[in-house]
């Protein structure tokens, strides 16, 4: 039931002093990726802050019930391009706060000259306001990412015996990234293998780099990724000069929500084919089941058959689609080729 009208407030981040407050507003609204207090605090300290970020929280009676930020699409960066977000709690929503958010984050990067501005949203019942509230401003669907799932006690895990014994014989040891500390070379050579394997997965985008110091604070220091369920394949007899023996991995993180994600899953051109990324997904699923178990999920975009293939294979069931939508604020941009 929705709260009484009341006014509200927008105002500047306090931090870290909003970081439980903004962290139970995203939860809210999104109850399909839960986020926590510190999980905030990591995205606040690992962003580059040479790029424009701007963020708003609304607060109605001392309590905020809205959160909102807009900036630079690091992941795909052009300085006129801009990735956005926002967030009204349940009992707040239908009071204007979502709107009001909107309309000044949007100022804010017009008057910076954005031609184009991202967001991602599900097909799940809970995104269906978001998603009206998008396309009634213009913005449109331009790409689609599937999300599948596997609990690992369902999976058949020992129907794959054949393909590991085959890895082995082929010189393919699947080893966890934790049992590869002791290789100095370890972080560099993941971060050159998998900016190696991104090149290759079709995701409708022009990528960009992130620095090796980022990388490492966001992938293998960040304290929900499981290092020791996540593989690298390594092949005997293989240095190369970026990535040594590295040929391929997995990588396999934990959502306070109660599942576990898959984050990439890759393997090298020269060694495809061979069910090399089979073999790492399933080392990473026998592990978890050894350890206990767990929901696993994965997400897939759409032109990636072949992924999509192995992991339906492997036992995974489609369960959502995630849309990314773009506001396009110059019709004379030309589409990037996808």
């Amino acid at each position: 039931m929705a709260l009484t009208t009341l006014p509200f407030v927008l105002r500047v981040v306090r931090a870290p002093d909003d970081f439980s407050a903004i962290a139970e507003v995203r939860s809210a609204s999104n109850p399909d990726w839960p986020v926590s207090a510190e999980q905030i605090g990591r995205e606040h300290a690992n962003r580059d802050p040479k790029l424009y970020f701007t963020e708003l929280v609304a607060e109605q009676q001392g309590r905020i019930v809205g959160v909102g930020s807009v900036g630079h699409d690091d992941f795909s960066f052009e300085e006129w391009r801009y990735w956005g977000g926002l967030g009204v709690h349940p009992d707040a929503r239908g009071q204007g706060v979502g709107s009001a958010l909107y309309t000044e984050l949007l100022r804010r990067v017009q008057e910076r000259g954005a031609r184009e501005v991202r967001t991602m949203l599900s097909d799940q019942p809970h995104d269906a306001p978001g998603r009206a509230f998008l396309e009634r401003r213009g913005f449109r669907v331009v790409w689609e990412r599937f999300e599948s799932r596997l609990h690992t006690a369902e999976a058949p895990l020992g129907a794959f015996d054949a393909l590991l014994a085959r890895m082995e014989a082929d010189g393919v040891r699947l080893v966890s990234i934790a049992e590869l500390a002791g290789d100095p070379q370890r972080d560099r050579r993941l971060y050159e293998l998998d900016w190696r394997l991104f090149q290759d997965v079709p995701m409708g985008s022009v990528l960009t780099r992130r620095s090796f110091e980022t990388w490492v604070k966001e992938e293998l220091q960040d304290p929900d990724m499981r290092l020791d369920l996540s593989f690298v394949a390594v092949r005997e007899g293989v240095d190369d000069p970026l990535t040594g023996p590295y040929v391929g991995y997995t990588s396999l993180g934990w959502n306070a929500g109660g599942f576990y994600y898959i984050g990439m899953t890759g393997v090298r051109r020269e060694d495809r084919g061979r069910g090399v990324a089979k073999a790492l997904k399933l080392a990473s699923m026998r592990a978890l089941q050894a350890s206990g178990g767990g929901l696993i999920r994965t997400f897939n975009d759409a032109p990636n058959r072949a992924m999509l293939s192995m992991n339906s294979q492997l036992g995974f069931k489609r369960t959502a689609t995630r849309y990314r939508y773009e506001l396009r604020l110059d019709a004379e941009v030309k589409e990037e080729p996808q």
